[in-house]
Order: structure tokens, then sequence, then C-alpha cells
């Protein structure tokens, strides 16, 4: 058995009701030219009922201290399919929503996967179609993780047939894998009292930053009050959008920055739309908290993520000038994670947003945060795949809301393009399903400035 992290407790302390705290992609698939109409369907009945899911589908909590594998495994209270009655989005969109707002079954391993049938033809092609939702447990799987997972169970041929799921997939490198978490608490004791120096240095240099008010510089108290920051419902809202990555490639090379840079500045242009709409436009700029990766290995369990905070510039009405200023923050805030390593960037972070966390996870003050938003980047994969011959087309991460955050941005680039997945409680934001367009309108935008 493997410890819980101190990220694993903290997941399970957020989960509640109306904030259930898993992660989920949302996958369509278009079907082969030959396939039977019952072909969705038999991806379901071919599992064999007796098989084990493999790691990490096989962990479960025990006693609040160790994930356990499970002994015995019910695939029917895991596996589900649902058939569409007029196969339109609007549907579909509904039936996404409802199955991200239910919480997971804290007595088995944390994951669910639901496939959904009967999705109207693809409009441009008229290929057959089908979606996979999988949800996991923060607790279990970072992004990152959970698709790897979902990657390394597809096939990279159309022409391999293997009924095998997701969760019967065997994920390599298992045993190496647990040697890094299995570290002697010594050990561990060892590299946090190391990390407090560099730590501390890092802490005296954002004093001076922000004694001399250096613009870079973004502290815990910085975002300002926003209708994004408020206490949600258990409702949810689903909204996708497909971009061609190159088209954010080709603004980031006209401006001189990152891709990632230009794609910030296109969810803070729609942000800024959407806000300026309702009426709700803050007089400074949202703050939005970046995920970043700190994996460096192959290794598809755990959390094994930092934070960075990005400025949007949403306050500024130039769409160049907002656009450097993420340049700007960005390039400051990495600077300044890429000196530590895992554990210190963990106690950095906890220092400088102590009583953010404090509060996100009472729920105290849900209308002061530390950030306005989260917008996630969670890389995919440049090859096709296919599951059973059906080819994978897209990918849409679905994320968590909380009290105090009731929209969340998450984006995976699968092949030549940007899939964009958008959770947000319509209860707090009213007519948030306008941001899908306007994500396509500040793309355009940003194409035409000169």
């Amino acid at each position: 058995m493997r410890r819980l992290t101190l990220a694993d407790y903290l997941f399970f302390a957020l989960d509640r009701a109306k904030q259930p705290m898993h992660l989920a992609g949302v996958c369509f698939f278009e079907l082969p030219t030959d396939a039977p109409d019952d072909f969705v369907e038999h991806l379901l009945k071919d599992i064999d009922d007796a098989r084990l899911p493999n790691f990490p589908f096989d962990q479960k909590r025990h006693q609040w201290i160790f994930w356990q594998n499970i002994e015995e495994f019910n695939p029917q209270e895991h596996c589900h399919y649902h058939r569409l009655h007029t196969g339109d989005d609007l549907e579909l969109m509904t039936l996404i929503s409802s199955l991200h707002g239910e919480k997971l079954n804290k007595n088995n391993p944390l994951w669910s996967l639901h496939l959904i049938d009967n999705l109207n033809p693809n409009p441009q092609n008229q290929a057959r179609r089908f979606v996979l939702y999988l949800k996991m447990h923060h607790a279990l799987v970072d992004g990152v993780a959970a698709l790897r997972l979902f990657q390394r169970s597809l096939s990279s041929s159309p022409d391999d047939k293997n009924d095998l799921p997701p969760w019967a997939k065997i994920v390599k490198k298992r045993k190496a894998s647990f040697a890094k978490h299995r570290l002697p608490l010594s050990q561990l004791l060892k590299s946090q009292w190391q990390g407090i120096a560099p730590v501390a240095r890092q802490l005296v240099q954002d004093a001076k930053d922000y004694w001399h008010k250096d613009t870079r510089f973004i502290s815990s108290l910085t975002a300002p009050k926003s209708i994004l920051n408020q206490r949600i419902s258990d409702q949810r809202f689903f909204g996708l959008h497909t971009a061609q990555k190159q088209r954010f490639v080709q603004i980031a090379q006209r401006f001189g920055v990152s891709t990632n840079d230009a794609i910030l500045a296109v969810c803070g242009d729609a942000l800024r739309r959407y806000l300026t709409e309702q009426g709700h436009l803050p007089s400074q700029s949202l703050i939005a908290f970046v995920p970043i990766s700190l994996r460096t290995n192959d290794t598809s369990f755990g959390n094994q993520i930092s934070f960075v905070p990005a400025n949007l510039g949403t306050h500024h009405q130039d769409a160049q000038t907002r656009l450097q200023q993420i340049h700007q923050s960005m390039e400051y805030n990495k600077n300044k994670l890429a000196q530590f390593g895992f554990g210190e960037s963990l106690g950095y972070l906890a220092v400088n947003y102590l009583w953010a966390g404090i509060n996100l996870a009472s729920g105290i003050y849900p209308q002061k945060q530390a950030f306005n938003l989260v917008i996630s980047n969670v890389p995919g994969d440049d090859e096709p795949l296919y599951l059973n011959g059906a080819k994978l087309t897209a990918m849409y991460p679905a994320s968590v809301l909380f009290d105090g955050q009731a929209l969340n941005i998450s984006f995976c680039n699968y092949q030549n393009t940007l899939d964009f997945g958008i959770i947000a409680c319509p209860v707090a934001l009213p007519n948030i399903e306008t941001l899908p367009t306007h994500l396509e309108q500040a793309l355009l935008h940003y194409e035409q400035l000169s």
C-alpha cells in the first residue's frame, strides 16, 4: 500500500455534494464505416465480469491513510451505457453536465466510465459518432496523469481490435513508480528541511518586488472581487470549443510570445467580453491560476502539479497590451518556479497561499480569492488514436469547481487542434453558455491585429 499524500488529503477534504472533486475527459469517437449498429453496446457487453481492474483503477482509500488494492470488483458499478433520444448537442451537453455534477462513491475505487451512444452524425463528414466520458477523483490522479492513462488504453492503429476498456489496461513501470513514492519518513523530512532556505530567499525577493512595485509580481491579495468568485450550486454547465492550434501558434509568432501566452490572451479576451456583457468587468485585472506539471517521468498516477499565477490584463482595452502583460507575468512566475523542486514548490505555495487555501476549503469568504479562475493546459498526443477501430477525434477536459471558483477553463492539445472544456455553475454565472462563442470571437480578434 502507498500512503495518501498531502494533496490527496486536500482533495478529499474539499469533496462535497456541490463540489465533487473529480476530473473528467469527454472524448468523441467516429465509428468505422463497417461498424454494426450495436458497436458501442458491445464495447461494454464484452467486458469480462471476473476481470479485476489494473492500477490505478484498482485503488481504494483505506482508513484515511493508505491506498489499498481492491479484492472484489463489479463492472456495473463503474461502467455505464447511455443512449440519446434526439442525439443533438443540447441533449448530449445536458447529460454530460448532469454526470459531471454527481459525486463518486468513496466506498468504491474512485472512477466511472460512461459510453454515450446515438449521437447525430458528424456534420462535416456524416460519420457516426459516440462519446466516452471517463471521470476519476482528483486525489487519484492529476490532469496529466489521467490523460496518460486514457491514451495508453487506446491504439495507434485502426486495425487493432481490443475489447479491453481503459481500466483493464496494464500500466507499465508500476513497481518503479511505487518505489519513488515509498520514501522513508526521515528522507521526506530531510527534503522539506533542505527546502526551507531557497523558499525563504524567494520570499525575501518577493517582498523586495512588492516594495518596488514590480508590476509582474502577483500576491495572494492581488485578484479583484468578481462574479466568478461566489458560492456555487450543485448544477453544472459544460461547454466546449475547438480551434486549430496553428491559429494560436501564428499569433504567438507574430507578437514574440509563447503559444500558451497566446491561448491565455484569447481566454482573457473572452472573459472580458463575457463580463462586460454581464455588467461585471472588474476595474483591476483578473488573475488566473495556471497548473504546471512537475512530472519528470512517465508515471500516470498521483498529483505532481504546482501553480503559476497569471495576470490576464483584462482591465486593458487594448488586446496587444493584454498579451504582453500576460507574457511578462508568465515569464516572471515560471522562472520563479523553475528554481524549486516539487517539495520546495509546494512549500512556497503553502506559505504564500495558506490563507487562500483555508478560505477555499472552508468556503467562509467566497467573494475574496487569491485567483479568479483556473486555466489549465492538458498536453495531448500528436498521433491519431483508436478504440476498436473507432477514431478519437476530440478530447475535452472537464475539471472541478469550488465555492468561490465558479468557472474553470481547461484545454487539451490533440493532433492539430485545441479542445477547450468549460465547466461552470450556471446559477452563479448567468449566460455562461455564451463563453465558447466569445472564445472564437477573441481568437478572431487577435488574428486580425496588425
